[in-house]
């Protein structure tokens, strides 16, 4: 694997990964089926999004912006859906962004007249510490680590390079674009020529249209880097195919011009991360061709896959040391710990779980100890533990059980607990790990296949 070569032909290419470590498959074919047997519809929940995802009494430039009565709501998005589901088009709610926000009482919608779900978005961004940790990492799509090999990887997967830097969402909407990391902090406040992400001179957008995009901030080169697209123009996309929605990235985006240089009214560039066919020259490109952002490892979609909010395993992330400076999880000054470290989220009853749906339970803190540290321990909060020399106990492809040790209390930025998926794939890579020339031995097994069938 000289040079981060992926060419067929090298010692081990064209063998299949035998090794199975989780059920991953099992939970690829069941959420495909989900996806035929019943199609969400998420062009409220954009809607909504859109029109609450706005920073609210969040430090940094955009602090003076709102400061509304937590008994009151202010509804920016100025489309309105009644108790019967019907859109008021004409109601105005509100002044914007930049306005005044003392509003006369007419301009004030009553938590009691709105729906649940209305009212949980709202909620969505009053929130703080762990809960709102929570809330916002179900607002983004959260890959599996790919800890098994796909079946049909060269006929239903793209691979694309993932680009270092910090995950967040993109919400262009009422004359201004906001970015929020997974963990709900505001990251940036700009214009933009997204859809209604600025308010250029002359330009009049209807207020219902906006765009939500799943970005990754590079910083070195002050870009955001999409990966995937929610809304466009108010329109939902999120029950459309991983084809369909790439395919409008680079279409509209260059369409209205928010892929050109940074000016007045369009602070940062914009750029679509490149995704190839997942083939042999595709995988090659993708791991070690010309990028202009650093790489954080590799991100399979399946074609079909719609938008899921939350951990799915119909995207997959993979890493090793050429392609990632973080293919091992590193402690807080850099360094890679002796022993694999884990993050697990403390239950009421005392066990720690992993961020899945269902979680997982690893393990459980005794009684006195939690007694004895009940101020400072308290259920929700991410807690940090290392594995010890007994390893995980997988059955069915599952951990079911870990020799975990306590550390201490997790980073408070972070998201969540780490999955189950993400224990798996590091305790592998610390043991047997996933390899390159497996996935290529893939993708080649896949061309054998299709030789025999056209032969």
């Amino acid at each position: 694997m000289a040079g981060g070569s992926v060419a067929g032909g090298s010692p081990g290419s064209g063998r299949v990964h035998k090794r199975v470590l989780s059920d991953q498959q099992k939970r690829r074919d069941l959420a495909l089926k989900r996806q035929i047997e019943s199609r969400r519809n998420l062009q409220q929940h954009a809607r909504l999004l859109a029109s609450v995802l706005v920073p609210l009494s969040e430090s940094g430039d955009c602090a003076s912006l709102v400061d509304c009565d937590s008994s009151v709501i202010w509804v920016e998005e100025r489309s309105v859906v009644d108790a019967d589901g019907l859109v008021d088009e004409h109601r105005d709610y509100g002044t914007g962004w930049h306005g005044d926000c003392k509003m006369d009482e007419k301009e004030m919608l009553p938590k009691a007249e709105m729906s649940r779900k209305e009212v949980g978005l709202y909620e969505g961004t009053k929130l703080k510490g762990a809960k709102a940790r929570e809330w916002f990492s179900q607002q983004l799509t959260l890959p599996e680590w790919m800890v098994d090999l796909p079946v049909r990887l060269k006929e239903d997967w793209y691979v694309l390079a993932r680009p270092a830097g910090k995950r967040c969402i993109v919400v262009s909407s009422h004359g201004t674009t906001v970015s929020r990391l997974r963990n709900g902090r505001v990251l940036h406040c700009f214009p933009s020529a997204l859809p209604n992400g600025s308010r250029a001179c002359g330009v009049v957008t209807p207020s219902h249209t906006f765009c939500i995009l799943d970005c990754v901030f590079h910083e070195p080169d002050q870009t955001y880097y999409i990966t995937d697209m929610m809304c466009w123009c108010g329109y939902s996309l999120y029950d459309c195919n991983f084809e369909f929605r790439y395919f409008w990235m680079n279409s509209k985006l260059a369409e209205t011009g928010a892929l050109s240089s940074p000016s007045a009214y369009h602070k940062y560039c914009f750029r679509v991360a490149p995704v190839y066919e997942c083939d042999v020259p595709g995988l090659q490109a993708a791991y070690s061709g010309p990028v202009p952002f650093a790489r954080d490892g590799l991100l399979f979609y399946n074609r079909h896959a719609h938008y899921v909010l939350g951990l799915t395993p119909l995207v997959l992330l993979w890493k090793d040391a050429n392609c990632s400076q973080y293919y091992l999880d590193t402690d807080s000054k850099g360094n890679v710990p002796p022993c694999q470290q884990v993050v697990l989220k403390l239950q009421g009853d005392g066990t720690v779980v992993t961020s899945d749906d269902p979680p997982v339970t690893l393990g459980s803190m005794p009684q006195k100890f939690l007694q004895q540290n009940i101020k400072y321990l308290k259920p929700g909060m991410l807690l940090r533990f290392t594995i010890g020399g007994q390893g995980l106990d997988i059955v069915s492809g599952k951990p079911v059980t870990a020799d975990i040790h306590y550390q201490g209390v997790a980073n408070h930025a972070r998201a969540g607990a780490d999955s189950s998926s993400k224990i798996l794939f590091q305790y592998a890579a610390r043991h047997t790990p996933l390899t390159l020339l497996d996935i290529v031995g893939a993708i080649e097994s896949s061309n054998e296949g299709d030789a025999v069938m056209s032969a």
